[in-house]
């Protein structure tokens, strides 16, 4: 039996203990990644803490568990039907699980099956049990087991830390895709300085957006966004007032074409209430934040201005690999946020110590 490291989680509650468990064998379609980095989702403490309080119909992993969302490294070994991956290959693991036979699997919608689990981290239904029983592997082990298909190659350009950040990347990248096409249009994002919103930012001007009305909260973190496109960025501090007044007096009361809403889990929903008001009639507005409660709509408005309310999680293996050939090509450009990376054994230090000063242009990871 071999062994390797892993960072599991008891309780809800306590701290991560650092053990040795039993390393994974590839078998069917499978592979076995050797993990380089994992990246750390500023809301894991909440989530680790609170979870089973907030949504306990969401079930977290099975204890003793094994979490990391973000994983990227090399390709250990593959199972016997394992077909364009092979030992050596540099992946990062997308840890969307899904039962891969339903219609909305079948139809390139995956987040769409009953079965939709993000491994390492959370599920949608106790449908995900099955999932995490089969995938209990996240990214705080030496080793994961992973489905080929999730298994995105990137490239030489992006380092494994790097690779870490796909996750907040492929979901800002997803989300701006169902705005539909970009060229020449007008975008506000709602909470523009975290870590979805800097993303969503950097695939926005490269998919050829006019101009974003970018909203968040600090003023200096939004000039330090600005800087990015100065032509192209219009920003605004919504602690100064109405996010939706200033977009329409912008756009000689018209609004914006398009919304991303990309607040945390702790932003009130009025500041996402207010952003929308600043979408034009036949608008479209995209959820990927993670604010949470009943959201007062004015569903006359709704219909009257023809309004399109979308909900987007998380992204698919192929968008992934359209986010790592843009990375690849130089189109998207990484050097503008910084990592703080913490090895395995401190994984607790790294939980507790994820810091929000920096908004997005900070990521962090643990490094095996």
């Amino acid at each position: 039996m071999e062994m390797m490291r892993a960072a599991r989680l008891h309780a809800v509650g306590q701290a991560m203990r650092i053990e040795e468990v039993e390393r994974p064998k590839a078998t069917g379609s499978d592979v076995v990644v050797r993990v380089k980095a994992c990246g750390m989702v500023p809301n894991l403490a909440n989530v680790l803490a609170n979870w089973e309080t907030w949504y306990p119909q969401m079930p977290l992993p099975p204890r003793p568990a094994i979490h990391g969302l973000d994983p990227s490294g090399i390709v250990h070994e593959v199972g016997p039907q394992v077909v364009n991956l092979k030992a050596g290959d540099r992946v990062y693991v997308n840890p969307g699980r899904f039962c891969g036979a339903c219609h909305h699997c079948s139809s390139g919608n995956p987040q769409a099956c009953e079965h939709w689990t993000l491994g390492g981290y959370f599920g949608y239904n106790q449908k995900s049990i099955e999932m995490f029983t089969r995938y209990p592997y996240g990214g705080f082990g030496e080793f994961m087991l992973a489905p080929q298909a999730q298994a995105i190659k990137i490239p030489d350009n992006m380092s494994f830390v790097q690779g870490s950040r796909l996750g907040y990347l492929g979901t800002s990248y997803a989300a701006l895709k169902k705005g539909g096409p970009l060229m020449g249009k007008t975008l506000i994002i709602n909470g523009a300085t975290g870590t979805l919103g800097l993303g969503a930012t950097l695939f926005a001007l490269a998919m050829g957006i006019a101009k974003i009305y970018a909203v968040a909260r600090g003023e200096k973190l939004l000039e330090r966004l600005k800087a990015i496109a100065p032509d192209r960025i219009v920003t605004f501090s919504n602690v100064n007032g109405s996010s939706a007044s200033f977009v329409k007096e912008q756009t000689n009361g018209s609004g914006a074409d398009l919304m991303l809403d990309t607040l945390g889990a702790k932003a009130p929903l009025e500041a996402m209430l207010d952003a929308m008001g600043g979408v034009k009639r036949g608008g479209r507005i995209v959820n990927i934040g993670g604010t949470s409660g009943a959201l007062p709509v004015d569903v006359k408005w709704w219909m009257d201005e023809q309004m399109e309310l979308i909900g987007s999680v998380w992204f698919t293996a192929a968008e992934g690999m359209e986010v790592a050939a843009m990375i690849e090509a130089g189109i998207i450009d990484m050097s503008v946020m910084s990592p703080m990376v913490w090895p395995l054994e401190k994984i607790n230090d790294a939980i507790s110590g994820v810091g929000k000063d920096e908004g997005g242009f900070t990521y962090y990871a643990v490094e095996l």
